[in-house]
């Protein structure tokens, strides 16, 4: 009902208020787990009533201003929406706040129980990697659970990012590069 009342820019908002900081509560130890898992999350996400309340399908009769984005029916994909939006898929997210911890510990930011769990590359060696940013990857004993922990996966998330992003000097200029390469790995 309240949907007629709000702008699109409103409604937005409402919605990330509202849903996604839900989704983003604590979602940084759901990190490794299958993609089954992280599916009921995903679903929320793409739930009719989220985008339902950004995108509307009807004209508004007391904001005659507002356009009609998107007309959404029940058979209409969702990443074009979420694209649209600037939202990353679940795991994505994931995987976001998880590199900012790791960007964060690296650099002095998070507290010092995180920071012990990384350990920088250095090879006993003169190699062109040695200045590239890199963390040494732990090896597990169990690779069910032991691939989880954030000593492993921080450090596999991390070598994965690209050298622009990797070599930050900032936390808003991490943030934004991180957002960009994310964004276009979940959307291409």
């Amino acid at each position: 009902r309240i949907r007629l009342f709000l702008s699109t820019q409103a409604a937005q908002v409402l919605v990330q208020s509202l849903v996604i900081s839900r989704l983003d509560y604590c979602n940084s130890l759901l990190a490794g787990l299958p993609l089954n898992a992280i599916r009921p999350l995903q679903m929320i996400q793409n739930a009719d009533n989220a985008d339902n309340m950004v995108f509307t399908s009807k004209p508004n009769p007391i904001n005659p201003t507002s356009h009609v984005y998107c007309v959404l029916c029940t058979y209409d994909h969702i990443t074009p929406i979420l694209s649209s939006l600037h939202w990353l898929p679940v795991k994505f997210r994931i995987d976001y706040k998880l590199l900012l911890l790791t960007f964060k510990a690296l650099n002095g930011l998070a507290p010092m129980y995180l920071s012990s769990l990384l350990t920088r590359y250095n090879p006993p060696r003169s190699l062109r990697s040695q200045n590239s940013g890199l963390l040494v990857v732990h090896r597990i004993a169990k690779s069910t659970k032991g691939g989880r922990a954030f000593s492993h996966l921080a450090p596999k998330l991390w070598n994965s990012l690209s050298d622009g992003v990797r070599g930050s000097d900032t936390l808003t200029q991490f943030k934004c590069r991180l957002k960009t390469y994310l964004f276009s790995k979940a959307y291409t």
